[in-house]
């Protein structure tokens, strides 16, 4: 008997839903997709007014958090005809990254982050930060958001008297009502087994959905007794237990595929 034996193992992401949906399969499971949230790119005015900018201006450091930001930042760059003098800018400035993916598209590029995070969190970008002698008082910051708010990093630039100017590519969007009630719907009634989140913004946007319709303490009374919440790794973890989850499942290695992996093992045992 495979582990996941007609387990039914909600997606809530939206890439990659073919590939994971094999491996539920393969382990026995049930996929159901629930894509939880919306990524909008903004219009690519605004992203070329942002790539001259930062290529006009003074800048000592320059932050990415996401591998996807600084991607956009790289295909709007080519567009304008400016990508390689966007790589010129990225590898004559100190750089400091939060993510894998980030220091993945970086290191195609042929350039190492001086700062990265310890954890693959905006804290732990922020403690690495902290820590680093050349991230002096006063300096001069590009900073690379994504669709989420960084109050924590926004902070720590405020202590360090920093001057940042804020880079948007993306924002995260809600999904659709039907999408999320409908997953709401199957949690509380116990019609899934487990629940997948591969970011912040699903949680966030289910827990808001939950609260609206007055069902937040039946979300987390199913999350602690029957429907398993898995992350894809300890940030997006973080994210459920500060919504009052205690039951979280997720790999020491950010993963979807060893996420799903973890969940098989866990239902094992």
């Amino acid at each position: 008997m495979k582990k996941l034996e007609n387990k039914r193992v909600v997606i809530a992401g939206t890439r990659k839903t073919d590939e994971i949906s094999k491996i539920i399969s393969n382990q026995g499971g049930i996929p159901v997709l629930r894509p939880s949230q919306g990524t909008t790119r903004l219009d690519d005015t605004n992203i070329e007014g942002e790539i001259s900018k930062l290529l006009a201006g003074s800048y000592d450091w320059l932050i990415f958090t996401t591998g996807i930001g600084l991607t956009i930042l790289l295909e709007t760059a080519e567009k304008m005809e400016r990508k390689v003098e966007f790589i010129s800018k990225l590898k004559e400035s100190k750089i400091a990254a939060r993510g894998y993916k980030t220091v993945n598209v970086l290191k195609t590029l042929g350039i190492t982050p001086i700062v990265r995070d310890d954890d693959g969190s905006t804290a732990g970008l922020v403690r690495s930060l902290s820590s680093c002698e050349e991230f002096i008082k006063g300096t001069r910051v590009a900073l690379q958001l994504h669709g989420d708010p960084a109050p924590l990093l926004i902070e720590f630039l405020d202590e360090k008297e920093a001057t940042y100017h804020e880079i948007l590519p993306y924002i995260h969007t809600p999904p659709s009502e039907d999408v999320i009630d409908l997953l709401l719907s199957e949690i509380i009634q116990g019609s899934v087994d487990a629940v997948s989140f591969t970011s912040t913004p699903q949680v966030r946007f289910l827990f808001a959905h939950a609260d609206k319709k007055g069902q937040t303490t039946l979300l987390l009374n199913q999350f602690e007794n029957k429907v398993v919440a898995l992350a894809v790794g300890k940030v997006t973890a973080q994210a459920l237990k500060e919504h009052g989850v205690n039951r979280v499942i997720f790999p020491e290695i950010e993963r979807m595929g060893s996420a799903i992996i973890c969940l098989a093992d866990y239902y094992s045992k």
